[in-house]
């Protein structure tokens, strides 16, 4: 990823003034009646479980299937689940789709969400462009038919050589305008995650005030943040426009992992009136199996009091 620097800043244009509100199109949610619903768990928390990878047997010895994880969600006593698409077989099919949302349904589990591979940041009308572009249209049609009501996408997979930050941002916009249009026929909302090149703040920003459009919102990531001193400041400023919301057991300072303090982290959304789920993504070494229980007890005991972080005393 190019490096941020003032003078990239600078080119961009109408850019966002650090610690105001966005210049542009997308203003912050007005919510009338904010709260945190519950608890959700991505899929990708059991990666080194599941059986497909990106429409392909996974490696290793992993049985689950998504139905097989939506039962794991039930069992931990959870209101809802994030299906992310790596872990579907190619072709896939109706059938497939749709046992996905009856087993949810069954299991009194809502889909909090959906989540796919995209990249934004080739240059539109490209072949390439045109690929991701086609494949981000056919998991919006697919997670709409499994009655996700929220896609996280990503801004970027990697960047392309000798390109300008500010020609990134141009790219990812139009191809995010696109796809948004496709979005609003099927009823479902992206959700741009602060991930890859828009960990920057400062960038992830500039993207959303260039869009207009009520099916464009945030996946507020309480990890993935460029080097900076202080993260809780940094998701701060986006916690306004989330429209879901993905918390880890770490975060970064200065771009070194440290523990997160949930008891902050839920204070920030509820400081910005956020209302929807908290998706737990679980990505460390230790057996999720293990350690995601242990994660959800924790989470609980600062939902119920909504001040602290009991884990931290």
């Amino acid at each position: 990823m190019n490096a941020f620097t003032r003078r990239s800043f600078m080119g961009l244009g109408t850019c966002m003034v650090a610690g105001t509100g966005l210049s542009g199109a997308l203003q912050p949610f007005n919510r009338q009646r904010p709260s945190i619903s519950g608890l959700s768990l991505t899929s990708y928390s059991m990666k080194r479980y599941m059986r497909w990878w990106l429409g392909k047997p996974a490696r290793g010895d992993g049985k689950m299937e998504m139905t097989g994880f939506l039962d794991y969600c039930a069992e931990l006593g959870l209101k809802a689940a994030e299906i992310t698409g790596y872990f579907f077989p190619e072709p896939l099919g109706h059938v497939e789709i749709h046992a996905v949302r009856r087993r949810a349904h069954l299991l009194g589990l809502d889909l909090s969400g959906g989540a796919m591979g995209n990249n934004f940041a080739c240059s539109p009308g490209s072949l390439e462009g045109k690929r991701h572009l086609e494949y981000t249209r056919t998991w919006i049609d697919r997670f709409a038919e499994m009655g996700t009501p929220v896609i996280r996408v990503f801004a970027t997979r990697g960047i392309p050589g000798g390109v300008s930050d500010a020609q990134v941002i141009d790219n990812v916009t139009a191809n995010l305008e696109h796809a948004l249009e496709h979005a609003e026929k099927r009823g479902v909302i992206l959700a741009l995650e602060n991930h890859d090149f828009v960990r920057n703040i400062n960038y992830l920003l500039e993207i959303l005030g260039r869009i207009e459009s009520k099916w464009l919102g945030v996946t507020w990531d309480s990890a993935n943040l460029a080097p900076v001193a202080d993260p809780y400041e940094e998701l701060a400023r986006i916690a306004p426009y989330a429209v879901t919301a993905q918390i880890k057991a770490m975060t970064r300072v200065n771009g070194k992992d440290v523990p997160a303090d949930y008891g902050r982290l839920v204070g920030i959304l509820r400081e910005a009136n956020y209302c929807g789920y908290l998706v737990l993504e679980y990505e460390e070494a230790e057996d999720p199996c293990e350690a995601i229980p242990r994660e959800l007890a924790k989470l609980r005991r600062v939902l119920g009091d909504g001040q602290r972080d009991e884990t931290k005393e």
